[in-house]
């Protein structure tokens, strides 16, 4: 039977049968996928407009007045806390600061950082590249590692390679990120007996170096937090693709696909591994927004000067307007990042959207 005619359904003897065209949609009407798109596209603007307001609530709870702060400890009289208040808006009802807030925050200015004193969007902007070196190179390292062995450890599920590749995976993935960097830097920057200190203990690199003796520099302080951000990261990539390509492996296309005599290579890389795409590229794309906040611990823990490090900074103050303009980008990141996995799902299975 034809394309035209397999999905009409049965009409009463003599009566006409209409048939639907070759290239009409066969899910929610034509305008299915843009449906699709405008919820998506408006559930993550509600979702940023619910971050902006939770930024600015939570972190008032934070016990310090960072008036206090900003005096460095120098008695100081009413009149001058007063005036302090009053310059970043302190003095004013709370309501009144939040409207402000959610003024600015439209129009791009997140406010002025106290301790810094300098716009937040600039601090902001000034350490975003540190994080993007450290967390872009580890996301880049573990994805590839993770999908990899996960992908082998699936197509020989119950083997020897399988049981190692998983209990490791587990093991370190439940194993605390700031845990695993303190306990390199003692036995790899401090040295243990008889391993000798071989990496920086912290930082972004020691100074005093030039071009490409800079880039060795920096890339000697970088390997440390970046093989605890793999070694930590890169399980959770594993044990995904792992479970969604066993979910496929039973698939009577699979069957049909060896019983044409193609290679197993070529069942898993053609027909397999695309189809089991979808948990996994969710899990990439909600990965590519955390690395935007980094790994605030990891970076502490090495004195990474990136964003972590700043929102570590920031919060023990509190620096309100600091800490609520980091939260905000590292929470839009994530946004951003699963609503762009969500418009890419069509792409990869036609089914979705419809």
């Amino acid at each position: 039977m034809s394309n035209a005619t397999d999905s009409a359904p049965l009409a009463a003897p003599g009566a006409p049968v209409v048939k639907r065209p070759a290239g009409a949609s066969r899910g929610r009407g034509g305008g299915g996928y843009p449906r699709y798109l405008a919820g998506r596209l408006a559930g993550a603007v509600l979702s940023l407009f619910a971050v902006l307001v939770t930024s600015f609530f939570l972190f008032r709870l934070i016990p310090g007045d960072p008036v206090k702060f900003m005096t460095g400890g120098r008695p100081v009289s009413a009149e001058q806390l007063d005036a302090y208040r009053e310059e970043f808006g302190l003095d004013l009802p709370l309501w009144h600061q939040f409207t402000d807030y959610c003024l600015k925050a439209l129009s791009g200015d997140l406010g002025t950082s106290y301790q810094f004193h300098a716009p937040v969007v600039d601090k902001i902007v000034e350490a975003l590249p540190n994080t993007l070196l450290l967390t872009g190179t580890a996301f880049v390292i573990y994805t590839a590692l993770g999908a990899f062995l996960g992908t082998r450890s699936a197509w020989r599920h119950g083997g020897l390679g399988d049981r190692l590749n998983t209990g490791l995976a587990l093991t370190l993935y439940s194993i605390p990120s700031f845990w695993l960097g303190l306990l390199l830097i003692i036995v790899l920057s401090v040295g243990v007996d008889p391993i000798p200190g071989l990496f920086p203990t912290g930082g972004m690199e020691s100074g005093g170096e030039e071009g490409f003796a800079h880039v060795l520099d920096v890339a000697h302080h970088l390997v440390l937090p970046v093989v605890t951000l793999v070694a930590v990261e890169y399980g959770q990539t594993l044990l995904v693709t792992r479970s969604a390509l066993l979910d496929e492996m039973g698939s009577d296309y699979l069957t049909t696909a060896r019983a044409k005599g193609l290679r197993d290579d070529l069942v898993r890389r053609r027909h397999a591994v695309p189809n089991a795409l979808l948990p996994t590229v969710t899990l990439v794309f909600v990965n590519l927004g955390r690395t935007v906040a980094g790994v605030i611990l990891v970076e502490t823990v090495f004195s990474w000067p990136g964003l972590g490090g700043l929102f570590y900074q920031a919060l023990s103050v509190p620096d309100l307007p600091l800490v609520q303009g980091l939260f905000f980008v590292f929470a839009a990141a994530v946004i951003l990042m699963n609503t762009l996995a969500d418009l890419l799902y069509p792409l990869l299975d036609p089914r979705v959207g419809r």
